[in-house]
């Protein structure tokens, strides 16, 4: 079974978090950020290859938003 790539924030938000059950945590976020941004990760590199570098880039835009929603999260908590 094929998915359709996301074409938006929510879309790719959903994938994640619904779709493939992963909570988007901040360690999450940060480790895929961290190997998004290493050339030499070999999912990364897979990534690429399957996807094109305009989608890495769009995710890791996605990823990178999704570490500062977390922050917003976080903040809206504190006392």
């Amino acid at each position: 079974m094929s998915f359709p790539l996301p074409d938006s924030y929510t879309e790719w938000r959903h994938c994640i978090t619904e779709i493939c059950g992963i909570p988007l945590g901040e360690s999450f976020i940060r480790a895929r950020l961290a190997a998004l941004d290493d050339d030499n990760d070999n999912m990364t590199r897979k990534f690429t290859e399957l996807y094109g570098r305009k989608h890495w880039k769009q995710t890791k835009d996605w990823v990178t938003r999704a570490l500062k929603d977390q922050g917003e999260k976080n903040d809206s908590q504190k006392p």
